[in-house]
């Protein structure tokens, strides 16, 4: 299923906040942690199917009013971490759009079922060999 980006892009909504780690001062006074909202419930940008595939498959990620979180404080720099929870977005939508193939049965050979069975066999001899016998 293919993602409209562009109309994507029209419904998150950015807040960034200050960061903690390397940086010394710098990290005080700049607020470059990123975090993306994207409200799935409402968006305009997936059909109904969509909608249901991202709750069914990335529910951890939803909250209970089908808002979307995700946060990036890997850099100093607020616009890189905000390009790269954007394609952190793209990658999760797209996994969770991706059709799941559907499994094709197959049959075990005649060789797989009758090694299966002579290791039962042996299993089944070396435990009744194990028994206290009374004779």
């Amino acid at each position: 299923m293919v993602i409209n980006i562009e109309s994507l892009k029209q419904e998150i909504t950015y807040k960034t906040s200050r960061s903690g780690g390397a940086g010394g001062q710098h990290v005080n006074k700049v607020s470059s942690k990123v975090e993306l909202i994207f409200d799935v419930q409402n968006s305009s940008s997936l059909t109904p199917e969509q909608k249901e595939l991202v709750f069914k498959k990335i529910p951890g990620r939803v909250d209970n009013n089908g808002v979307l979180h995700l946060f990036c404080d890997e850099t100093r720099s607020q616009y890189k971490n905000k390009n790269i929870v954007f394609e952190r977005l793209i990658e999760l939508l797209t996994k969770a759009l991706k059709p799941t193939k559907k499994r094709k049965q197959t049959k075990p050979s005649k060789k797989d079922i009758q090694n299966r069975l002579d290791n039962k066999k042996k299993l089944s001899d070396k435990k009744s060999d194990r028994r206290f016998k009374l004779d």
